[in-house]
């Protein structure tokens, strides 16, 4: 064991000597990345509408490249999938998509994964996050045993000639390397797409494996590792006595920190935050004694950045790395070697330190709930109102959406505040049909309410006629550009409205 601990060793300070060199040289890093990336896409159909074969620097391809979302994307997409175009968006055959959450008139986005994508993208990122994790614990011996992985639910689909779809985890997990897998939890196991099922078989693997790591989203986890307490009878820290680490991401890990540490002996547990989404690897933890992330520039992504004041206009002017402030909500716009160009991800983030560039994520340009991991969007909630309404003869004034956390065994769900110009005829009715149709509307939703696990059905409070209004005088925010938003990630407008209602009726 201590040789093999030794060669690990040598093998992630190889790997910190990466990350050191970009931490040092920032600037030209990422322009080293750029001009790589235009190399690559210049003979593709995108490249040559856009006129890659011109750009000399980075001010160049601003001006010439537009930026992009998914519907620009879309077309793009149809080419590769439905016409089986080649070099469409990038110089290398785009064999899978990553599924993530929905548009306005899709279920799900399909982004564009390549073999670079993979390799210079997720899988480097991979190395360098365990590489910054040994920098600090040098003693470490988690990668002696086995990490407990809980990927996406979403089995991997063919959707043309060669061309498969999947969650991102999936995809990552079918392509790793053969001694990557081996300290992994086994495929079979990892890609089950019955949620009932995979809870059951991770369990028994978990108890019969020397588990010393888990990787993950921490809702799903959670509910993973009560069921493993609950089938053992044992507390997790007599089960895994070498358990250390915990490297987590997709959603914000605050709401669940409390729920962890009665779990977990939090003097022996280590929590790694990371950034890692269907269109790239982002961010990674750099120090054990904050959660702010640094910024990965090395790994094909080349990153611009637009300024809170620009979101909302036509052309809005992007900022390089060199030219970012502290303390600055800024919209995340990435050019990748999956093919993506120019393209505004919609995570806002925001600079916590420029040497070396760490950061932290804000939240998304539009207003959500992804308390846990469901990125309900506006559109996917209004759509479920009208369904709720149509079926029980109501008409709403006015709502506000946020998160419930219901302590450490029920996980949450989403409160609904709804003001009613007409009652339902039903309001249990009402609340299953609003729930049945956000299913409809958002494929990641219907995943987190799959057996009420980690969501449970919406709670639904009526409030008495004009409550909005009224409360938004007493806030002194009438008129104007002010808007109640209709969905929240935190519980900030839903309790100052409830404490309104509660002082009126008192």
């Amino acid at each position: 064991h201590r040789m093999v601990n030794k060669l690990i060793n040598k093998y992630l300070a190889y790997q910190y000597r990466k990350v050191e060199s970009f931490v040092q040289h920032p600037v030209q890093t990422q322009n080293a990345v750029l001009k790589e990336l235009i190399h690559c896409g210049r003979d593709t159909y995108f490249g040559q509408q856009n006129k890659l074969n011109q750009v000399q620097h980075r001010e160049h391809f601003r001006s010439l490249v537009p930026l992009s979302q998914y519907e620009t994307l879309r077309p793009y997409l149809d080419l590769i999938i439905n016409e089986k175009r080649s070099k469409v968006l990038w110089n290398t055959p785009v064999r899978w998509f990553a599924m993530s959450s929905g548009t306005t008139e899709d279920r799900s986005k399909y982004i564009p994964v390549t073999k670079e994508s993979l390799q210079a993208g997720h899988y480097r990122c991979g190395q360098q996050m365990l590489s910054m994790y040994a920098r600090h614990f040098p003693n470490s011996k988690y990668l002696l045993g086995k990490t407990l992985v809980i990927g996406g639910s979403k089995q991997l689909n063919q959707i043309g000639d060669g061309i498969y779809t999947g969650d991102i985890s999936a995809i990552l997990i079918k392509n790793l390397m053969f001694w990557a897998k081996y300290s992994r939890t086994p495929e079979n196991i990892a890609l089950l797409s019955d949620w009932e099922e995979k809870l059951n078989a991770l369990t028994k693997y978990a108890l019969r494996s020397d588990i010393r790591a888990f990787m993950g989203v921490p809702s799903w986890l959670l509910i993973l590792l009560r069921r493993i307490r609950e089938v053992s009878g044992q507390e997790l820290n007599d089960l895994f006595p070498h358990l250390e680490v915990f490297f987590h991401g997709g959603v914000s890990f605050a709401p669940y920190q409390e729920q962890y540490n009665q779990l977990i002996d939090s003097t022996k547990m280590q929590y790694w935050e990371t950034y890692n989404a269907s269109e790239g690897f982002f961010g990674v933890q750099f120090s054990p004694d904050s959660k702010d992330m640094l910024l990965m520039l090395d790994s094909g992504v080349y990153y611009e950045f637009i300024p809170a004041s620009e979101w909302d206009k036509p052309n809005p002017k992007t900022l390089c790395l060199d030219e970012v402030q502290l303390s600055e909500n800024y919209e995340l716009v990435i050019t990748t070697n999956g093919g993506l160009w120019r393209y505004r991800i919609g995570d806002t983030i925001e600079f916590t330190n420029l040497q070396p560039y760490l950061f932290r994520i804000t939240g998304r340009t539009k207003s959500f709930i992804n308390a846990f991991g469901e990125e309900v969007i506006v559109d996917n909630a209004n759509k479920a109102v009208a369904a709720a309404c149509k079926a029980t003869n109501a008409i709403v004034a006015e709502y506000t959406a946020a998160p419930i956390y219901f302590g450490d065994t029920d996980g949450g769900a989403h409160e609904w505040l709804i003001e009613f110009e007409r009652e339902p005829s039903d309001m249990e009715l009402f609340t299953r049909k609003l729930d049945e149709a956000l299913q409809e509307a958002n494929s990641d939703y219907q995943a987190k309410r799959a057996y009420n696990l980690s969501l449970q059905a919406p709670v639904v409070q009526s409030l008495p006629k004009d409550t909005f209004i009224r409360w938004m005088e007493s806030e002194g925010r009438l008129g104007g550009q002010n808007k109640v938003p209709k969905l929240s990630n935190n519980r900030k407008y839903s309790e100052s409205i409830l404490l309104f209602v509660n002082k009126i009726r008192h």
